[in-house]
């Protein structure tokens, strides 16, 4: 679920379920890098959704540290390290802009538990 998408920046969480736990009875690694990754992408489109015509983002690399043990409720808050300024300047330039998106995990009681750098890039349109 989505709290917050706006200006380079997405926060979304994923209540706890126990179909979704793993065998410490937290949330599954999975589920924490899937929150994670599309908290990355809502971050990418509130800033860079205006190009989609011209340009497909696409996540390229992501690399999870897993801190602590999660439990319950996590919460993924995730910002673009880039200005939109720059990564649009390089796509005017002809470029395929490259851009980290920063996204830190935490838990009911707000540790971050984990912590995800996606990087992503926006390929150009190919012409029809």
């Amino acid at each position: 679920m989505f709290d917050t998408v706006e200006d380079g920046r997405a926060v979304c969480r994923v209540p706890d379920r126990p179909e979704q736990r793993n065998h410490v009875s937290g949330p599954h690694a999975g589920v924490l890098f899937t929150l994670a990754e599309s908290a990355s992408g809502a971050a990418v489109l509130s800033s860079l959704g205006d190009q989609l015509g011209r340009a497909v983002p696409l996540p390229t690399t992501a690399t999870i540290e897993y801190r602590k043990v999660a439990l319950g409720e996590v919460r993924a808050e995730a910002r673009l390290l880039a200005s939109r300024e720059e990564v649009v300047a390089r796509l005017d330039a002809g470029e395929r802009p490259v851009f980290d998106v920063a996204v830190e995990i935490t838990d009911a009681d707000g540790t971050v538990v984990s912590a995800l750098t996606v990087t992503w890039t926006l390929r150009p349109n190919r012409p029809r």
